[in-house]
């Protein structure tokens, strides 16, 4: 027997109820943001570590004091892949969250908060604005992994002050946060260095959404709705590099407070101008630059891969939606 337009009806109405969920465009977002921040962090994991090894050396060490190349070749050497890959998976479990929640509630503030109304244009302000929040909403949320992660990735790096240590006893990262919470001071050791991340990853992020969004639409052929990949990423490389270039002191400010209290690593600044002062006067204006270079080398493939996994992922995701059936 046939079924009839009224069979039709019901059955396209009752749906998929996941595909109804995951298709609204801010669970699409959040998820795809999870996504977008393991792809992206997993493909330049040696340059990530390789940046934070040189934002911690500070004067009077000179273990990596050496070429990118030079010391990418010492890293493998000395610790073969998984060493490439030290940290990354607390990363990876961080940046899901991470991303999620930047995205997610990027979206969120911009459709209940800044648009005037739906799919309204915002201005360059209001995207700054907006960004900025998303940001210190994701920090607040995941920084005690981000911490960890910090220790975990220079916990097995030959640092002649961290002494001779057997690589297959090395703590995990919830022995990690285990240890830091019961011999660094409770909940405030898991949030030490919050105050310069949130006042760098403000503007970081910030400037990152207001850039992309901006150079899209740049790219964007006039009557286009949705830009090629290769333009999304273009867009995404661009933001990104910007972002992190205006904004990267405050990257290594909040390395170095992440393990000031590390034995053997520790630098006991006492607050965020101490921490400055004393950089300044021992290792120059270029101390708050470490690791610039590997930094920028990865930002253009992390943040293209970021921008087009999320973009891809959340396509997807909305278009798991059906569409009205017309009778």
């Amino acid at each position: 027997m046939a079924a009839t337009p009224q069979d039709v009806k019901a059955k396209h109405a009752n749906g998929n109820p996941f595909n109804d969920f995951i298709s609204q465009p801010v669970v699409a977002a959040f998820c795809a943001g999870g996504v977008a921040g393991a792809v992206s962090r997993t493909v330049v994991s040696p340059l990530e570590r390789l940046k934070i090894l040189f934002q911690v050396q500070s004067a009077g060490h000179t273990e990596y004091k050496l070429s990118i190349g030079r010391a990418l070749g010492k890293m493998w050497k000395e610790e073969g892949w998984r060493g490439f890959m030290a940290g990354n998976g607390t990363n990876c479990i961080r940046i899901v969250p991470y991303s999620a929640v930047q995205f997610g509630s990027y979206n969120l503030y911009k459709r209940h908060f800044f648009e005037k109304y739906p799919n309204a244009p915002l201005s360059p302000l209001e995207r700054l604005v907006c960004g900025g929040i998303a940001g210190i909403t994701s920090v607040v949320f995941t920084y005690p992994l981000d911490i960890v992660r910090t220790r975990l990735s220079i916990q097995s790096a030959s640092f002649a002050a961290l002494g001779k240590q057997t690589r297959d006893k090395l703590p995990g990262m919830w022995t990690t946060l285990a240890v830091m919470y019961k011999e660094e001071g409770g909940l405030p050791a898991l949030y030490r260095g919050i105050i310069p991340t949130v006042a760098g990853v403000a503007p970081y992020v910030g400037l990152n959404f207001m850039t992309y969004e901006f150079v899209r639409k740049v790219l964007t052929p006039e009557g286009d709705q949705n830009p090629s990949a290769a333009r999304k990423l273009l867009a995404g490389a661009v933001s990104g590099a910007v972002a992190q270039t205006c904004t990267y002191p405050f990257d290594v400010l909040r390395r170095r407070f992440q393990i000031n209290t590390m034995s053997g690593m520790g630098y006991k600044y006492k607050s965020i101008g101490d921490a400055v002062k004393v950089i300044l006067s021992q290792e120059g204006p270029r101390g708050l630059y470490k690791g610039l270079i590997p930094n920028l080398l990865k930002v253009a493939p992390s943040m293209a891969a970021n921008w087009l996994s999320f973009e891809v992922t959340r396509d997807f995701l909305v278009g798991l939606k059906p569409e009205p059936i017309t009778l």
